[in-house]
Order: C-alpha cells, then structure tokens, then sequence
C-alpha cells in the first residue's frame, strides 16, 4: 500500500510532538514507547521506520524542544528584555505545566545518564541558549558568557526546586530566582514580594 507524499513527515512530526511532553510530564524513564505510539496514534510497529532506538528518539526530540526554545528566547528578548524572559520562564504558569516548558529543567537528571552523543547534542544547543542570553546583558556587564551561563543555570535550578515543593514555598523561590538574576546582570537589587 502507497501513502500520500508528506505521511511519514506527518507521523515522524507527530511522534516527536507526543514524545517530548511525555518526556517532560513523566520523565525519559516512564515514558514507554506503546504509550508514546498510542498517544500519537500510531502502532507500535510504526516507531521504528522513524526511529532506530528510543535513544535516538529522545536525541530528536530534545534537539526539537532546543531550537524551538532558541527560537522563543530571542523572540522574548527582541521584544521584553531579560527581565520579560526572565517573569516568564520564572512564572507559575510554566512551574505548573511542565509538559509545555523548558526541556531542560524537566529533564537534566536523565540527561545526565543519555549516550554521550546526545550530551554532546543538549552541550551545543545549550550554549546557543547561554550566547542568546549574553547577548542581552546590559554593556557595561564584564565576562559576558560566563554570567548567562550562571543566569541560565539559575532559572533552571529556581524551576527545578519550584515544582518540588509546595505553593507558598515555590513562590519564594521563583522569587528569589528573578531577584538573583537582577544581580548577575548587574542591576540593582530591589526584592519584590513573593509571587
């Protein structure tokens, strides 16, 4: 049996879009390949056509949710500033929906135990985050890359101990998240009240 042109793009799109918000809701770990399929629509049968491995599935899959997120910042910055980047990443709407946000504070714990070729992969991807970053750092910043470097380790870390705890405690944190940020980049410190 023939397929239309474009069918197996559709479906290898597909899987990709299911396995990726799998990946950030339930984790590299508990998210098996029949569920991923059967959330894409798709039978079990139809996974390897696409996929060698499902460590090439998450390869691509995080390498997707990357670019897309490169594109997002950029757009972020052009048009808010670090400080809009910063209210959204740091913001209880993305602490709630996992599934949706950041790649990277949902799943750098697995990562860390991925092949080195997909280490390799999230190690470049992720510095074109860190370069986008240093780049909206005020002028008068000194060691420009290695400070977005510590700014990007911080929303990550301020997202990953946000979703760990309780509301009012969460809160703290993805304040004193943004109010760190303020004094990496080199502006004054003013605390705001908890979120």
């Amino acid at each position: 049996m023939r397929y239309e042109k474009g069918r197996k793009d559709t479906s290898r799109r597909r899987i990709i879009d299911v396995a990726v918000e799998r990946f950030r809701t339930d984790g590299i770990a508990g998210s098996g390949l029949a569920t991923i399929m059967k959330d894409a629509g798709l039978t079990n049968g139809a996974f390897y056509p696409h996929f060698p491995s499902k460590a090439d599935l998450v390869r691509e899959t995080l390498s997707d949710a990357l670019s897309k997120q490169a594109v997002w910042l950029r757009e972020v910055l052009n048009e808010g500033g670090l400080d809009r980047m910063v209210d959204l990443y740091l913001s209880p709407e993305h602490r709630d929906n996992p599934g949706l946000g950041c790649a990277s504070a949902a799943l750098l714990p697995e990562l860390a135990r991925q092949p080195e070729e997909t280490r390799g992969m999230y190690a470049e991807q992720s510095r074109t985050l860190v370069l986008q970053l240093a780049e909206a750092l005020p002028a008068d910043v000194e060691a420009k890359e290695d400070v977005a470097c510590a700014i990007f380790a911080t929303l990550i870390g301020t997202l990953q101990l946000a979703r760990a705890v309780d509301n009012e405690t969460s809160g703290r944190i993805l304040q004193s998240g943004r109010d760190a940020i303020r004094v990496l980049s080199g502006r004054p410190h003013t605390p705001a009240s908890s979120t």
